[in-house]
């Protein structure tokens, strides 16, 4: 039997889903609990289980996504199938920022809610298979598709702040001054964030060339890459592909 531990902040759907995964005399479910971080520490008082089913919407500080993460770096390729009824493009965001790349499967819950639809995606996740549900994969896709093509989804608020100030012409002395900081190296090490949100950290190491771009995307909407070599500018157009922009 698969030795697995639910991952459900609901505690009657986490008693309906133990109930019926005994059931199906496939699954012997070795624990239950109700956040991520607990999923964690269940983890790493016990050892890994075969497989764990976890909610991706919970309670606790941590969606189970990045419960999932955490997890791994702990014992790398735990199986895990994701489950939500939630749209949440967060969600998808972080999914596709996690790096999880097999022993999975996500799946919407009102497409596999039933024992016997959950039992084979968590036998597949634990012989290294993926699987996502096709409702899912077109929504990852929206969502890659908008940040790509909409620059200022890829940054927090505060760093949103600094880009178009940025763009501006402000220094980051007088970007300091205009949100309230003290200390102008906050706004030194917020640029960073956003030149590596965008792809201009690895391109170039002159901190004006990528303060330079930075503003050009803002100004633009679009996310932009230069060629290494000669400079010139590639936009992403709606298929999701880089072309060159026209002059």
């Amino acid at each position: 039997m698969l030795k697995t531990l639910v991952v459900e902040d609901n505690l009657r759907l986490q008693t309906g889903l133990k109930t019926g995964l005994a059931g199906t005399g496939a699954v012997q479910v070795m624990g239950a609990v109700a956040r991520g971080e607990d999923a964690l520490e269940f983890c790493l008082a016990f050892g890994p289980v075969e497989v764990i089913l976890m909610d991706v919407a919970l309670a606790g500080e941590i969606d189970g996504i990045n419960a999932a993460v955490a997890i791994r770096r702990e014992y790398p390729r735990q199986p895990v199938v994701f489950y939500s009824i939630q749209d949440d493009d967060a969600y998808y965001r972080a999914f596709r920022g996690s790096g999880i790349l097999s022993h999975y499967a996500y799946v919407r819950k009102s497409n596999y809610l039933l024992p016997e639809m959950i039992v084979p995606l968590l036998r597949d996740a634990v012989m290294g298979r993926s699987f996502v549900d096709p409702d899912v994969e077109a929504r990852i896709q929206e969502v890659r598709q908008r940040d790509e093509q909409d620059p200022m989804s890829l940054l927090e608020p505060n760093e949103q702040t600094v880009a178009r100030l940025l763009a501006q012409g402000l220094t980051n002395e007088q970007i300091a001054a205009r949100l309230g900081f003290r200390d102008k190296r906050t706004i030194s090490r917020t640029n960073g964030e956003i030149y590596a949100a965008w792809g201009l950290a690895d391109s170039t190491t002159d901190e004006k060339t990528a303060r330079t771009r930075a503003a050009i995307i803002v100004h633009t909407g679009r996310l932009t890459r230069w060629d290494p070599e000669d400079g010139s500018a590639y936009v992403l157009n709606a298929r999701g592909e880089w072309e060159r922009r026209p002059t």
